[in-house]
């Protein structure tokens, strides 16, 4: 079974490697989570001005590295002679792939620049199993379905928007709404559990989403109290940077 498949017990992704564990997105951080027993990774990627896809959550590199500049106006020889916060250079996303084989990886498409490229990784690699494809963007999702068949993805912001809406929607218009996005093809619902301060989780959609047949997993959640509510409003994954903390809570609750 796929990780971000339904399940009977909730499931951890270690946002970032488990940023607030240990250096974001970093060599480091992957094996640790490994090490400690977790086996799927969130984490982000952008792509080179030559095409190589960095695991990278930020668009210019000095926040997490001792470079600076867009990503994408640098080519992978100028990245790999950087060094990130774990000390060590940033990692490829196929360098990752490879070194972890037994790790799932939601991978979030950061730009339309990674679409090509990860598409070329997709059908070079035996990843398919393996990477939930993440975005924003709904087109960079759509083209990943269309020139990968079988491709695991999450929706993007507008359809997570719309199920919003369709789970507060009068029958008819739900059924109607719920089963176009469902046409789309995607395997799981990725959102926050707010947006701007607004509320957008409610025990309806979750049943909603439930309904079609998908997983909702939430981004980012931190706080113990927080996991707790969520998982008795039945959410199927956190999405958070202390994966540590989301297990004690998950076996607390038996």
């Amino acid at each position: 079974m796929r990780s971000w498949e339904r399940t009977d017990r909730p499931v951890i992704l270690a946002h970032r490697g488990g940023a607030d564990e240990y250096p974001e997105n970093s060599l480091e951080s992957f094996e640790k989570m490994r090490e400690l027993g977790f086996t799927y990774i969130e984490t982000d990627t952008h792509a080179t001005v030559d095409g190589e896809l960095v695991i990278i959550h930020d668009p210019t590199l000095e926040r997490t590295t001792d470079g600076f500049g867009p990503i994408a106006e640098a080519t992978w020889a100028e990245v790999e002679r950087l060094t990130d916060r774990s000390g060590r250079r940033p990692m490829l996303l196929r360098e990752a792939l490879d070194l972890f084989p037994d790790l799932d990886f939601n991978v979030d498409l950061k730009s339309d620049a990674t679409v090509e490229p990860m598409i070329r990784l997709m059908r070079e690699g035996d990843y398919l199993d393996r990477v939930l494809l993440a975005s924003f963007s709904e087109r960079r999702l759509s083209a990943m379905r269309a020139a990968i068949p079988g491709v695991a993805t999450s929706v993007g912001t507008a359809a997570v928007a719309a199920l919003v809406v369709a789970a507060r929607a009068p029958r008819p218009i739900r059924e109607a709404m719920s089963a176009r996005i469902a046409a789309t093809g995607f395997a799981c619902v990725q959102m926050p559990e707010t947006y701007r301060g607004v509320p957008l989780l409610e025990t309806r959609l979750v049943d909603l989403i439930h309904g079609m047949g998908a997983a909702l997993h939430v981004w980012t959640v931190n706080e113990a109290m927080d996991m707790t509510r969520l998982l008795d409003l039945g959410v199927d994954a956190l999405v958070t940077d202390r994966p540590t903390l989301a297990r004690e809570v998950i076996e607390l609750r038996g």
